[in-house]
């Protein structure tokens, strides 16, 4: 449970990270060249962004995908047919 809750943690200060840094990068974008309409701060975001999702999936899908219960389940399932 505390191996969770660690992850978990981990998980909301990558969100607040990603937040808080990308917002200083527009700003940084906006003051820098306010005339593009290209911002080169979308890459970065957008980049990392990638990476929040895949941090996600793991925290919130893949154990919950393949979890004890999962596992023990299956294997009375198994040992049924044998």
């Amino acid at each position: 449970m505390r191996e969770r809750v660690k992850e978990l943690k981990e998980f909301y200060s990558h969100i607040i990270a990603y937040v808080v840094i990308n917002l200083t990068l527009l700003i940084v974008n906006l003051l820098t060249s306010p005339d593009n309409l290209w911002f080169w701060f979308v890459w970065i975001a957008g980049m990392w962004g990638i990476g929040i999702i895949f941090h996600a999936y793991k925290v919130f899908v893949k154990d919950k995908l393949f979890d004890e219960e999962w596992e023990e389940k299956k294997v009375k399932e198994l040992t049924k047919k044998e």
